[in-house]
């Protein structure tokens, strides 16, 4: 139990919890919410599970894992696992997707049934069947050479440590909404997930892994605009993207003094 009593005050004080109130519903004495932030006790088993609930955090995380320093463990909740899945009258998935006006939606009603029931859905033959997927409209240049109005279709990443850095994602996030961007994986180092734009004229940005709600790997687009052949300069090059592997490095490096 290395990081229990580190872990337990940081994601308290993360969460604005007072130790009275973690105590109210622990039904412990706030003595104790004190004794277990300062390493003088230990909590039972029962406790632990309870703890685990209200600072929702798993117990192997809760006791192994120094949060505060290297943030939070790399694992989508499960409770975005249950997916709405659309299917025709054969039992083949359809496609939902979210256009540009659903997106804000989407962030509260990704979970709820009749709201994803209400979107449309599509089918695409060519894709796996071993995959769930979903598509979302872009809005925005800041993906170039994909316009906006250009439909992204993903498939699901269950777990957050499985994304692959320099790939692109759609992301549900708590903080950012919905977003399209090429992903970077720093979640070992510091539990954040850094988002770069193919289209330079936008900053690179972070965001916390515990502020995603959702990750669907890039698979497929389709567009009614056809790229120009001559307009090459808007597309990333391999050198644009090495320069950015570079100062994503430094920025680590500045963050770790």
């Amino acid at each position: 139990m290395n990081f229990l009593a580190s872990n337990l005050r940081f994601l308290r004080k993360q969460k604005g919890i007072t130790q009275n109130e973690l105590a109210d519903q622990l039904d412990v004495q706030r003595t104790m919410i004190s004794a277990y932030e300062d390493g003088r006790s230990e909590p039972k088993l029962f406790t632990l599970k309870r703890l685990c609930d209200v600072l929702e955090v798993g117990l192997e995380e809760l006791l192994e894992h120094d949060i505060e320093s290297h943030g939070r463990r790399a694992l989508q909740k499960k409770g975005v696992r249950i997916l709405t899945i659309a299917a025709d009258t054969d039992d083949n998935e359809n496609i939902t997707l979210v256009g540009q006006k659903a997106s804000a939606g989407y962030l509260n009603g990704y979970a709820d049934p009749e709201y994803m029931e209400s979107l449309p859905q599509f089918h695409l033959p060519n894709l796996s069947r071993q995959a769930t997927y979903r598509a979302f409209e872009l809005a925005g240049d800041s993906m170039l050479p994909l316009v906006p109005g250009t439909i992204v279709i993903g498939s699901f990443v269950e777990h957050l440590k499985d994304i692959k850095s320099g790939r692109t994602y759609v992301l549900v996030t708590q903080t950012e909404g919905v977003v399209y961007k090429r992903v970077f994986n720093y979640l070992e180092e510091n539990g954040k997930l850094f988002l770069v734009s193919d289209n330079d004229h936008y900053k690179p940005f972070d965001v916390r892994g515990e502020d995603v709600l959702e990750v669907w790997e890039a698979k497929a687009f389709v567009s009614t605009d056809f790229p120009n052949p001559g307009d090459k300069k808007k597309a990333l090059t391999l050198d644009d993207l090495g320069e950015m592997i570079r100062d994503i490095q430094d920025d680590l490096k500045r963050i770790k003094k």
